[in-house]
């Protein structure tokens, strides 16, 4: 029912900042959760940040806390992830994920039925 692209990635210096943007279709986007996942090679996706239905309610993983900022907007059915300070450490592919019961937040990758196809997030130190 969601299709979900990200974009925003690209190749940035370590301190810089960067903004990725999710957009979504359907029209139900109103009523999801969203989350934001990383993964770098070698290993296994994790958790960054998530947002529930109206934006009211966000959380972030310890690693990201105060440098990223989770945002929605949703009349244009579109996520942010504000991203500043970024760090060597931050170089993964970037996930947006759909939650169709929007009232909860979960961090768990397997609370989430819409995922999209990813944005590659490089720092060079």
């Amino acid at each position: 029912q969601v299709q979900l692209v990200e974009s925003g990635g690209g190749l940035v210096q370590a301190g810089d900042s960067l903004r990725l943007s999710c957009a979504a279709s359907g029209r139900s986007f109103s009523s999801n959760a969203m989350g934001w996942f990383r993964q770098a090679p070698g290993k296994e996706r994790e958790f960054v940040a998530a947002i529930n239905f109206s934006g009211a309610s966000t959380t972030y993983a310890d690693s990201i806390k105060g440098r990223f900022t989770i945002s929605r907007d949703n009349a244009k059915n579109t996520v942010y992830l504000q991203m500043n300070s970024l760090k060597p450490e931050d170089t993964a592919v970037y996930y947006c994920a759909a939650r169709r019961l929007g009232g909860l937040i979960v961090t768990s990758q397997s609370g989430y039925t819409y995922w999209g196809q990813g944005t590659q997030v490089t720092v060079s130190s």
